[in-house]
């Protein structure tokens, strides 16, 4: 019931329905209009670089095309928060690179609010305009990256 997109580490896409199917799931489960779903799901997949993709099986798709797929069915109801729980843990190095960058200019355009979970101090760091170090399911510290970087409030932060 509440208006939030996830997008898992696992992606948690369909490998029975095409990336059209996928990403116009959530519009049929909340009983959309035909037209409407159909408009959202073209606009949601151009958005991510995925269009001209939508009767294409999620086995035909690289890592990343199917990352993109996930945040794609997370985003088509326009959602006021977005979840991202490791999204990028399973891609390479490189494209895990310019996911990052894609992610940053894709919460910029849409004026979403995204919590990203990650191990990964560089992502965190490169991703965020806040920064939450958790340390055992505790607060460590909150802050913006470079504050979290230059003044490190506990032991634990800088590891």
């Amino acid at each position: 019931k509440r208006n939030m997109g996830m997008v898992f580490q696992s992606y948690a896409i369909w490998p029975h329905m095409t990336v059209f199917e996928n990403v116009a799931f959530p519009l049929q489960l909340r009983r959309r209009p035909k037209q409407e779903i159909q408009d959202a799901v073209a606009n949601v997949l151009e958005l991510v670089g995925l269009g001209g993709l939508q009767q294409r099986p999620p086995t035909m798709l690289s890592g990343g095309q199917q990352q993109r797929v996930a945040l794609a069915r997370a985003l088509v109801y326009n959602p006021d928060i977005l979840l991202l729980d490791e999204p990028l843990s399973n891609l390479d190095a490189k494209l895990r690179e310019h996911m990052r960058v894609e992610l940053r200019s894709l919460q910029r355009r849409l004026g979403i609010a995204v919590l990203f979970v990650t191990h990964d101090q560089g992502e965190a760091m490169g991703l965020s305009d806040r920064i939450a170090v958790m340390n055992n399911g505790r607060i460590e510290q909150i802050g913006s990256p470079m504050d979290v970087y230059e003044k490190p409030a506990t032991g634990f932060v800088p590891d």
